[in-house]
Order: structure tokens, then sequence, then C-alpha cells
């Protein structure tokens, strides 16, 4: 079974967030279109696969690696070789680095080559690692940046309706944060990703102000992402327990990360790092250290899938799926993802179980 083709397809889907977003590392202030890519793999035998990486802004290089560079690569290559490809293409291009475009594309190669695995074998991803042990997984919302009260607490009070009981804020600023506490409710859990904005001694400030937010995590409070020593330092004076790894590439990124202690929950993003097949060393590897996995999941296409099938087979009983709480004018999906009063069902289908609708493809291709 040859690979015989590589694209990148990319996406640009509109949506509205209940109000105004407010500028973010995912784009510019007032940002209403979400920008995806796409890979599809086509085999000799008929048989196609679909994977994803990391989009946004980071999109335009990734394309272009995978234009120039992956594609090229794996034309001809058997396509049962996941692994074996991944670590020859990484060993091949790590001259242009460990993290950022050539990772992305190669997280999105394994990811569709998963998911042609699958439906060679007639059976959903999660069932070749292992087996789903739970049919549904609790998501929480994620809530892009507002940066103003009323939006906040507006949207907390939205998501609640929906059915969530676990929310994420994008948040920097306390008084909006405090808003969300209070819309919210003494019960609700909150996460908070400020994403790499502060210095240690800046963090740890910002950490004492934050306890009385009774947050369930703090994540990635400290730059740069890579600072491990940093983060297992404020854990050590922090009562908020700390989350990171979305940034992070490598195993050796995590394996540090999780040895000095950095973290009390580990945060691989499949459409980042590697795809699934380093996805559950992570999860492997966060075990052994007795770290909680929560996967990072910024996306709603086959690095969503990925998640959940990793998560279902590899997860344990506290383990979350995170939901962009984005609305969507249109669904890649046809709305089969979308959880239902805070809970997200597992696909059963053969591969990653789900193939995206051509219809939405056709309509907002942008390449």
């Amino acid at each position: 079974m040859k690979i015989t083709a590589v694209e990148a397809i990319v996406l640009r889907i509109p949506f509205t967030v209940g109000g105004r977003s407010a500028a973010g590392v995912w784009g510019k202030d007032g940002l209403q279109a979400a920008d995806s890519l796409l890979l599809k793999v086509t085999t000799d035998t008929g048989l196609v696969g679909w994977g994803e990486s990391f989009g946004f802004a980071a999109i335009p290089a990734v394309k272009a690696t995978v234009k120039t560079m992956i594609a090229p690569a794996c034309i001809g290559m058997e396509a049962s070789r996941i692994e074996a490809i991944g670590q020859e293409l990484q060993r091949r291009f790590h001259i242009f680095g460990r993290s950022g475009a050539i990772m992305f594309g190669l997280s999105a190669l394994d990811i569709a080559l998963w998911d042609i695995a699958g439906k060679a074998a007639g059976v959903p991803v999660h069932a070749m690692l292992g087996g789903a042990r739970r049919n549904r997984l609790p998501a929480y919302a994620s809530l892009v940046r507002y940066a103003d009260a009323d939006a906040i607490a507006a949207n907390v009070r939205r998501a609640l309706g929906e059915g969530y009981r676990s929310l994420k804020l994008h948040e920097v600023d306390l008084a909006v944060i405090a808003a969300a506490r209070e819309a919210a409710g003494p019960e609700i859990e909150i996460t908070l990703d400020v994403n790499c904005p502060w210095s240690l001694r800046k963090a740890i400030d910002m950490a004492e102000k934050l306890e009385p937010m009774r947050l369930r995590w703090l994540e990635e409070p400290v730059w740069p992402p890579e600072n491990f020593e940093g983060l297992a330092a404020l854990r050590g004076m922090s009562a908020i327990p700390l989350a990171a790894g979305e940034n992070a590439s490598t195993l050796i990124e995590f394996q540090q990360m999780l040895a000095c202690g950095a973290i009390d929950f580990v945060q691989p993003s499949p459409a980042k790092m590697g795809g699934i097949s380093a996805l559950r060393k992570v999860m492997a590897l966060a075990d052994a250290h007795n770290v909680a996995v929560m996967v990072h999941t910024f996306y709603d296409g086959p690095g969503l899938l990925a998640s959940l099938h990793a998560t279902a087979a590899l997860g344990d009983d506290g383990s979350m799926i995170e939901w962009r709480y984005f609305d969507m004018e249109a669904d890649l999906y046809g709305g089969a993802l979308r959880p239902l009063d805070g809970y997200i069902d597992v696909p059963t289908g053969p591969g990653l179980g789900l193939e995206p609708d051509p219809a939405v493809i056709a309509r907002y291709r942008i390449n």
C-alpha cells in the first residue's frame, strides 16, 4: 500500500463567538474566521487518510513545507510504516528545526497514516491503541479571549446553559477573570490559559492574585514555554496546579518537563508534536511520572479526532477533551462531534471514524 499523493488543503470557515474576540496568539483583534490545514494522503489501493496541522497564522509556513519537502519525500513510501516514516523524515529535515512548520506537517501526516491503517484493518484507531475505555468523553468549552468583563460573563452563562460543567478562559486581565468566576458560580471548574506571557517573577505575582479564582489549573504562565525549571519553581510556590505542553514538540522535551516536576497536567498537541505516534508515547511517559494528560485540541478536524481516539484508549478517568467554543458557519463532520450536555461521542467507524464533508471543503477551500 504505497503513498501516491499528499495534498495540503486550507479552509477558511467564518464563525461567531458571542461577541468580539480580542487579539491573541491565534490571530488579530476581531478575528471572525478559522483557518485550518487538512492533509489528504492517498494510496495506490484507493484508501485515503486525513490529517490536520495546527492552523491559524502557522498555515502558510506549514503548507509550503508540505508542498516542497514532506509530500515529495513521501511518494512511494509504504503507508503502513507509520512510525518509520515519521522518524525517517524527522532525521532528514532536522536541520530546519525540531519544532514549528516541519513538525506540524509531520504531525498531520502521522494522523492521516493512522486513519489509513485503521481503514485498512477495518477498525477504529482507538482499537489499535488498545480499545476505548469510554464511548464518550467530557468536554470543556474553550473560550476565546474577549478582554471584556460583560462579554466573558455572557459567554460563560451561554456555555453553562449548553451543558458544559468545565470552562477554559484565555484572559489575562484579573477583572475579566473575576467576572467569569462570578458568572460561573463557585461549583463550575475553570481553567486559565494565558499563552506564555510572563517572566517567572511576574508569574509568581500573578499566580498569587489568581488564587481566589479557584482555578483547576493555570496554563503556560511563563515565557519562554521551554523554561521548565521556571515552571517547576512556580509550581513549588503556587497553590494553583500548573499545565503546559502544547508548545513542546519532541518526546525529549516532554521527558525534561516531567522529570523536573514542572507541571500537574501535561498537554500534548497531536497536530503539533508528531501526531498519534508521539501522543501515545507522551501519554505513557506521563503515566510513569504520575501526571495527568489533558490533550490540547484547539481545532475541530482530524486533529480533534486523533485526540478523541487516544484519550478514549489511553486517558484516565479524569481526562477531558478541549472543545473550541466557536459557532462555526459550517462543520466538517455535520455536527457528529458537537458535544451534547458537555459530552462528546467517540467515533466507532474505521480509522478516525468520520470523513470530512466534501461539500464543506469545496465551499470553504482557499487554495
